[in-house]
């Protein structure tokens, strides 16, 4: 199949990426980006990519969902028993990508993961619909299993022992933040002369900015 008839040009609707108009602070830059792919109504825009590798440099990357950021980094959960958590229990260097097409705008970075605390891990586990509490309860994540009815079960049984009581939250299941050491803004801009800001921590906790070719 020749994909080439996918080609489209981008227009750079935002207004062109510029250093005089961005904030120092890229966590400042990605709130702002963030803000401005919700109020476009762009569908799942905590929708992100995230890349871990084997302590050998086997890559493997997936969607998750992103659940709140700061300037401590940013917030996932997952089962820490699943292929990623293995990964970055071994290899904890990460990389993420969020890409919101209607904005022509991708942002990347690489840092490292650490476990939020059980507390943090609770209190979110808490805040989840029961649904989403009861799948965590059905059955670990990355397992190979017989098949869907295997999982229909499984759901009913969790349905069953949980009909009247508290689902606690399991200790393989939790959260983890990632703290970014570098963010790449890209803007799609027409001719393919797209702008990309780099955002690079330094010693001293302040961040340095350059401006990379398309």
């Amino acid at each position: 199949m020749n994909t080439d008839k996918l080609r489209r040009e981008y227009s750079a609707q935002n207004g062109h990426l510029l250093e005089q108009n961005v904030a120092t602070d890229p966590f400042e830059l990605f709130e702002k980006w963030f803000a401005d792919a919700i109020a476009a109504k762009i569908d799942l825009p905590d929708a992100m990519t995230l890349a871990t590798a084997t302590p050998e440099g086997v890559p493997s990357a997936r969607m998750v969902v992103l659940r709140g950021f700061d300037a401590r980094g940013f917030c996932f959960y997952t089962d820490y028993e699943s292929q990623k958590g293995r990964e970055l229990a071994e290899n904890p260097n990460t990389a993420l990508v969020f890409y919101w097409r209607e904005l022509d705008r991708q942002v990347r970075s690489t840092g490292t993961v650490e476990k939020m605390s059980a507390e943090e891990s609770d209190a979110y586990f808490a805040s989840r619909p029961v649904s989403s509490q009861l799948a965590v309860q059905t059955e670990r994540q990355s397992i190979i299993i017989n098949g869907r009815e295997h999982l229909t079960e499984r759901f009913q049984q969790a349905e069953q022992t949980y009909a009247s009581e508290t689902i606690p939250r399991p200790p393989y299941w939790g959260g983890y933040r990632f703290a970014p050491n570098l963010f790449e803004f890209w803007q799609g801009c027409p001719n393919r002369l797209h702008d990309r800001l780099c955002y690079t921590l330094q010693s001293d906790g302040t961040w340095e900015m350059t401006r990379l070719s398309p």
